[in-house]
């Protein structure tokens, strides 16, 4: 049994539970509001209501049909969403007023500038990210820090004096139709004039056991280098964000073994002449998030094939995933004590004593110990 995001839109609040059974992380990205969040494994212990019809939602609406079936076989009057968050996600933002990139912009300009643009122009401005004539390929994943990333990068370029060309650069690895759908849409609404071109990366990786997330990435920055020099670009943005920085630098040295740092800016060692720049180096994520309430907008969290259908434990350990969602919890632990500890973690990689380490690698990869010098 199931209902459609369209018959829910009629009914009336009270008389219903969504129960979002997809996990925190990707409930905490986007949701239907007014939903609860339950992961699928932790339903059977959580008290839900009787007196109510539970709308079971997922990602697609294919775990929570499994997931509705055995709550009615435990007396529940619960309901299949059909389609699920992607559904509801998809008329949501076709139902979005025409002047919505109008109204974000003139926030990026008023409410968001200090903690969204100022950062951003920052950024470019401290690590010497554009140059004269420079064309950026702005990389579009369809989440909310790459859809930032464009609007912020209109607006740089509608008032900076430098110039430069952009491309608003999305690369489908094999998403499905409502993702795709979903990326198109919120680039029509947000005024973004996005470039698309298709790989077969997901089916690829689709079979490969060991680190198909490593593998795939690396996939997908090579197209996107690639298609970026073929359209005359010299440089990729990513929307890599301040949170990414000091979580990376943890993740290196707690399950690398290494002490490193997610750079500002890199030259690439395969397409001669590109170069990869982050401008939202600067941006804290829960200013980001703050930015996409605000205006009731709504991304895609993560599109690929392995996660797509799958909200069980199984399907999100032994990856980079869970790696950095661990560090993120250390993260907000110590925050709890001292609030300055991600502040530190960021300088941390600004200010490295050679004379007070072990050894270091120089830029051709030679290793060298204090005990050379001592």
């Amino acid at each position: 049994m199931q209902i459609s995001v369209e018959d829910l839109s009629k009914k009336e609040a009270d008389g219903y539970l969504i129960v979002d059974v997809r996990d925190a992380e990707a409930f905490e990205c986007g949701h239907i509001p007014g939903a609860v969040n339950i992961p699928a494994e932790a339903l059977y212990d959580a008290e839900l209501p009787r007196d109510k019809e539970l709308y079971v939602c997922c990602a697609k609406g294919l775990v929570s049909a499994d997931v509705a079936d055995e709550l009615r076989e435990r007396g529940f009057a619960a309901y299949n969403l059909e389609g699920g968050y992607a559904e509801w996600l998809r008329l949501h933002i076709g139902d979005m007023l025409d002047d919505t990139a109008s109204q974000v912009e003139e926030g990026l300009r008023g409410k968001f500038a200090r903690k969204l643009t100022s950062k951003f122009g920052k950024a470019v401005a401290t690590y010497d990210m554009i140059e004269p004539h420079d064309k950026i390929a702005v990389c579009i994943s369809g989440g909310k820090d790459s859809m930032l990333m464009a609007k912020l990068f209109q607006e740089l370029k509608r008032r900076n004096k430098i110039p430069f060309e952009l491309v608003f650069l999305v690369m489908d690895p094999g998403y499905s139709h409502e993702n795709r759908e979903i990326i198109e849409r919120n680039a029509r609404v947000l005024n973004i004039p996005i470039t698309v071109f298709e790989t077969n990366i997901f089916e690829n990786v689709y079979n490969i056991e060991k680190s198909p997330c490593y593998v795939c990435a690396r996939m997908r920055r090579g197209y996107l280098y690639s298609k970026a020099k073929e359209l005359g670009c010299n440089k990729i943005a990513l929307g890599h964000h301040y949170d990414d920085v000091i979580e990376t630098t943890l993740m290196g040295m707690l399950f690398g073994g290494q002490m490193q740092t997610m750079m500002p800016k890199l030259r690439s060692s395969h397409f001669e002449g590109m170069e990869l720049i982050r401008p939202m180096y600067l941006i804290r994520e829960d200013d980001i998030k703050a930015w996409r309430d605000f205006y009731r907008l709504g991304f895609i969290q993560c599109a690929c094939r392995f996660t797509d259908t799958c909200t069980s434990e199984a399907c999100r350990t032994s990856n980079t995933g869970s790696k950095r969602r661990q560090v993120k919890q250390l993260i907000r632990e110590l925050r709890q004590n001292d609030p300055q500890v991600e502040q530190n973690i960021f300088k941390s990689a600004e200010n490295v004593n050679l004379s007070t380490v072990l050894a270091y690698k120089d830029k051709q990869g030679v290793k060298h110990s204090f005990l050379d010098e001592y």
